[in-house]
């Protein structure tokens, strides 16, 4: 075998483990950090394209972008991805239990904000698993919202607030929650938008899915358990 075969070889192993990172991050003037995988100048404004196509974008006035840094993060492996699922849900429990909700809640308004996803980033420019918009999370001091933690945290925190303003009726707290409070106190309830309308009762249904399931749950052994009471009464 020749030097320059065995050298291709050689760095053709090297290059097969190293990790590709191709998406980038824009770094914001107010700390804010969006994961692209690429973007455009369009007239004052760069559009930032979250996901793989060109329907998932953001728009951010490029006078407030400071710089932009390579995404090292390693591209994840089925195993990270159950360890992660699995750390989200130490993260839910510990913050329900912090401010006092029930997992099951905040997990049904991930599910239908961002399904899950760490990293999602909406055309509107909310982050992270419970979608965090800029002037919301900065107010709740989430620094960094595709951080797991840090932004479940503050959304937690923020449907708590929420729920304590309309003394804990779910439904106009989740109102707010996708259309703000501005809106649900104009239309004194949940506004007329279909997209809010169907947030709401996809959070509300998913809810009372896990608790309907929970229940059935526990009546399996008290039939059983009646059963023995009646076979035992003379």
């Amino acid at each position: 075998m020749s030097k320059r075969l065995q050298l291709g070889l050689t760095l053709g192993l090297l290059l097969a483990t190293v990790p590709a990172f191709s998406a980038e991050i824009a770094i914001l003037r107010n700390g804010f950090a969006i994961r692209h995988e690429r973007r455009d100048l369009i007239g004052s404004n760069t559009r930032l394209y979250t996901g793989s196509d060109d329907t998932s974008y953001i728009d951010i006035p490029t006078a407030e972008i400071d710089h932009f840094e390579p995404d090292l993060t390693p591209i994840s492996s089925p195993a990270s991805a159950a360890i992660t699922t699995a750390s989200i849900q130490d993260v839910v429990q510990g913050s329900s239990e912090r401010y006092r909700l029930d997992p099951d809640l905040v997990n049904s308004v991930i599910r239908a904000e961002s399904g899950f996803n760490p990293h999602a980033v909406s055309r509107k420019g909310a982050q992270g698993l419970m979608q965090l918009m800029p002037r919301t999370a900065f107010t709740l001091g989430v620094t960094d919202p595709l951080d797991p933690q840090a932004n479940v945290e503050g959304g937690t925190r923020y449907l708590r607030e929420l729920l304590e303003r309309y003394n804990f009726d779910l439904i106009k707290a989740l109102a707010a929650y996708n259309a703000g409070p501005l809106r649900v106190q104009q239309y004194g309830g949940v506004p007329p938008y279909r997209e809010t309308r169907a947030y709401v009762a996809h959070i509300i249904r998913d809810f009372n899915q896990k608790k309907l399931a929970q229940q059935k749950q526990t009546r399996k052994t008290a039939p059983v358990t009646q059963s023995a009471k009646s076979s035992s009464t003379p």
